[in-house]
């Protein structure tokens, strides 16, 4: 487990593939008349509930500062509450193979970000490997959802709202990060406060109703919540190794995910083009890992 705690390609491929189990999840709920606002509640309050649990348990204590109420606020709105609203609303109209591609666009969404801002500046080799898997997620983006279904444009440019706001989250979480404060707690919190926007959101425009569809599929409940709060209890600490460039690549192992079990459990079909741009997505994964590798080995050198 330390081994895993401490590698970037271990917490990438574990953490991307959790996020992946959101889609089909995400693609049964809303099938059985979950609100996608509800099921971005239930991920949000399963996860932070867990894991808030997991933290008493270990004689942790969550210390509050105006800091970090306006980092847990920001960052459940821009990375949490709104990208799964956007996920689940479209989900039933592109399948969840094809919104599972929507994030591969966020990595060089963050890296056009990262570069304006000043955060973190890959090396060539590190471009090469997002360009490489931008390339891959064009070519799925053609062909617009499963074979024989084209999806509404409507829909497909809800879909691309989903790495841009994934992308000014990975910005925000690097740049205002709280010091001396740890991934588990910062899960705590963030999903805290989304859960709390979203319960007020469904309140006012919903009511308690919307709730009542929940009851039909509990077991899917129970599965999202426990891969969610796996998800995150990494998410955080990928983020402090590998920073907001290489933490935006889960996309490419989420969609992978949502591919296969939308096709192998869900029953979707999807285009020879399609999986040849997630194979080439794929070699553009190892080809940034490889570029992190040599940025954390140089980092190192120089520090010695």
């Amino acid at each position: 487990m330390k081994f895993l705690w401490d590698s970037a390609l271990g917490l990438l491929v574990v953490t991307g593939g959790l996020l992946g189990l959101t889609l089909p999840f995400g693609k049964l709920a809303t099938a059985a008349g979950v609100p996608a606002m509800v099921w971005a509640f239930i991920i949000s309050l399963g996860a932070g509930g867990v894991l808030l649990c997991a933290l008493l348990l270990s004689r942790q204590k969550i210390r509050l500062t105006a800091h970090k109420l306006r980092y847990f606020f920001v960052t459940a709105a821009v990375s949490y509450a709104f990208p799964n609203l956007l996920m689940f609303s479209a989900i039933p109209h592109l399948g969840a193979g094809y919104t599972g591609i929507m994030f591969t666009l966020s990595p060089v969404v963050t890296l056009v970000f990262s570069i304006l801002l000043g955060v973190r500046r890959p090396n060539m080799l590190g471009i090469s490997g997002i360009a490489v898997g931008f390339i891959g997620a064009v070519m799925v983006a053609l062909t617009r959802g499963e074979a024989g279904q084209p999806a509404d444009y409507f829909w497909v440019a809800v879909g691309l709202l989903i790495p841009i706001s994934l992308a000014a989250g990975n910005i925000y979480r690097t740049v205002d990060w709280p010091e001396g404060t740890g991934p588990i707690e910062f899960a705590v919190g963030s999903h805290l406060a989304s859960a709390t926007l979203l319960l007020a959101g469904i309140l006012a425009l919903f009511g308690f109703r919307a709730f009542a569809p929940l009851g039909g599929v509990p077991l899917v409940v129970v599965a999202q919540v426990a891969s969610a709060s796996a998800m995150f209890a990494f998410f955080f600490r990928l983020q402090a190794v590998g920073g907001p460039v290489y933490l935006s690549q889960i996309g490419y192992v989420a969609a992978a995910v949502g591919l296969f079990a939308g096709t192998v459990f869900l029953g979707e079909h999807y285009q020879l083009l399609t999986w040849a741009g997630a194979v080439i997505i794929t070699a553009g994964v190892f080809i940034t890992t490889r570029a992190q590798s040599q940025t954390s080995m140089r980092a190192q050198g120089q520090a010695a």
